[in-house]
Order: C-alpha cells, then sequence, then structure tokens
C-alpha cells in the first residue's frame, strides 16, 4: 500500500482539517505509526528526533481523530483528514503550524492566532 522504502523507512504526513480544509501539520510516519493510525483512527507520527512513535496529543492534549486517509500517487505521502481536538495542531500553540506568512525575501510575519501557551501546556519553552 505505502512505499515506506523510499525514504528510510518513512513517508510524509499531512494533516488537514475535515471540516475547513486548512493544512494543519507535516510529519512523518513509518510503518508502525501508519498501522496504529489506521487502526485507532487517532493520528500517530515518528518523531525523528526522538526517535520513537508520537501520539499526537500526548502531552499537549491536542489529538487528532482522523476522518479519511488519502495516499498520493507514488505511494509516499499520507494525507489525513482530521478533526482537530484542542484547537491546535502547531507545538507552538497556533491551530497549524503554518501560522507565519512570507511578506518580503526573509520576512515573516504572525498571520495566526496562539491558542494556548506552549510554556503552560508543555512545561518549557518550545
Amino acid at each position: 500500500m505505502l512505499n515506506f522504502d523510499k525514504a528510510g523507512g518513512l513517508v510524509c504526513a499531512i494533516a488537514q482539517d475535515a471540516d475547513t480544509g486548512t493544512v494543519l501539520m507535516v510529519a512523518w510516519m513509518n510503518e508502525d505509526a501508519f498501522r496504529e493510525t489506521v487502526k485507532t483512527k487517532r493520528a500517530v507520527y515518528f518523531s525523528r528526533s526522538r526517535n520513537k512513535l508520537w501520539r499526537k496529543g500526548e502531552e499537549s492534549g491536542n489529538v487528532q481523530e482522523v476522518k479519511s486517509i488519502s495516499i498520493d500517487c507514488d505511494a509516499d505521502a499520507v494525507l489525513l483528514k482530521v478533526k482537530q481536538i484542542g484547537g491546535a495542531a502547531c507545538h507552538e500553540g497556533y491551530e497549524s503550524c503554518f501560522f507565519r506568512e512570507l511578506t518580503g525575501e526573509e520576512e515573516l510575519r504572525v498571520v495566526g492566532e496562539r491558542v494556548f501557551d506552549p510554556k503552560t501546556v508543555y512545561g518549557k519553552s518550545t
């Protein structure tokens, strides 16, 4: 079904709000993360920095209920349409990880509203 061999055992996973179409985040999945996501209907990713499965919301409570799963034509990317519980997908406290917009060659402007303070949720700065 998915080709986990193309990128060293990982596939790109895009989480999109099932109702609004807003792209919430991009992460990685290994085969175990994908299988658990399919089985539980909750988004599970693979954290490359921690080298382990990351069950979305395990620390923040901001879980993603999976409404549908689509596979791209090359079988190396997954699109999850999700219901974002808690209002924020981003670890920096925003609805979407794409909360900054390029306004010049190297200038970014924050276009999203922070839903929570990451220091309060995670107990550390991000």
